[in-house]
């Protein structure tokens, strides 16, 4: 495990000083790298995990990472993110990103319904990533028509494709690696502590997936890149849905199974954080200190949550009732009134 955190720390500088560079020698936006490069290789480990899992016959592990990760990835990344320094939100995540990941959210909670996702669900999903894909590439040349002049360090072709492209390789390379050592750990003390399957793919197997994407956000907000630390989170969740959850269903001989919790829980938990982040991200472009902080809170009762009902602690049912009746109305009500606030000033 001490291994695992060094070299995560080591390859997501690396991904992220190479994903600066390629931003600025392509003309593109420093979230545009966020949303593609960096959030694609954060998954890497997240992938691998869901393909072995299904190919065991552990479905609840294979989805129940892509689920807690993509919860894990907006209340405790976004928010430690924001306790380091406040989060600039661009329009564009506002309009375009957020609802998009709001609706592959959706989309994965209905193909769900039945308890089962397939060939079919998985090329569908699949579909959407490529959808996805070629959306990216638009923005790309949109924006490097428009702002021709941001012209990179004349350096030569060939020393900066060479450099970069080896930083970028073994900053993922490190990334892998370091969630392959930290996922057998954590996992291994997972299984002597006895906790079922749902709750080591929803705690352990998330967490550990996605400390690539908790160690390049981090580390893009301690060096000011906002842009990218947002980007990260919001591509992985996308990344994760699509790609990773589809390219599963698709290729492994039987249906990946849903567990009756996951319907009725899980998914709409990751559904409502998606939702969370529009009006958060709509009310003045920004994540603050005292959102981040909500954030982390809310993990910390979602997790209270998985662990006492699952192991059938008194707990469970007060903590329940104390979300649904107390916590969850006056957040609804805040979120909606700077919600309208936000619109009120900008119109």
């Amino acid at each position: 495990m001490a291994a695992g955190l060094l070299l995560l720390i080591i390859g997501a500088e690396l991904l992220v000083r190479a994903a600066l560079r390629l931003a600025t020698r392509l003309h593109v936006r420093p979230l545009i790298i966020g949303l593609s490069l960096v959030a694609f290789g954060s998954t890497a480990p997240q992938l691998t995990v869901s393909l072995q899992a299904a190919y065991q016959g552990a479905p609840d592990v294979a989805v129940g990472s892509v689920v807690g990760s993509n919860i894990f990835n907006v209340l405790v990344i976004l928010g430690l993110a924001a306790l380091i320094i406040p989060l600039r939100v661009s329009r564009q995540l506002v309009r375009l990103d957020i609802p998009l990941m709001i609706g592959a959210s959706a989309l994965v909670s209905a193909l769900a319904g039945n308890g089962l996702l397939g060939r079919f669900e998985g090329a569908v999903l699949l579909l959407g990533l490529l959808g996805y894909l070629l959306m990216l590439w638009h923005q790309s040349r949109h924006y490097a028509r428009t702002y021709p002049h941001a012209q990179a360090a004349h350096t030569s072709a060939w020393r900066f494709w060479s450099a970069t492209l080896l930083q970028t390789l073994l900053g993922l390379g490190l990334l892998s690696l370091a969630g392959h050592l930290l996922l057998e750990a954590a996992v291994e003390v997972a299984t002597d502590l006895g906790l079922s399957e749902r709750i080591i793919g929803l705690t352990v197997v998330a967490v550990c997936t996605s400390l690539p994407e908790l160690a390049a956000a981090l580390l893009a907000a301690l060096r000011g890149e906002r842009e990218i630390a947002v980007g990260t989170v919001i591509g992985s969740n996308l990344f994760n849905l699509l790609a990773v959850l589809g390219l599963t269903a698709l290729v492994t001989p039987e249906p990946l199974s849903i567990s009756p919790n996951a319907l009725a829980f899980d998914l709409p938990v990751m559904l409502g954080v998606a939702a969370l982040c529009l009006p958060v991200f709509y009310s003045g472009y920004r994540v603050t200190r005292a959102e981040g902080l909500v954030f982390l809170c809310l993990y910390l009762a979602y997790g209270l949550h998985v662990v006492t009902f699952t192991t059938g602690l008194p707990l469970a049912g007060r903590l329940e009732r104390l979300m649904l009746f107390y916590v969850l109305p006056v957040l609804g009500v805040v979120l909606l009134y700077t919600t309208v606030r936000a619109w009120r000033r900008q119109h």
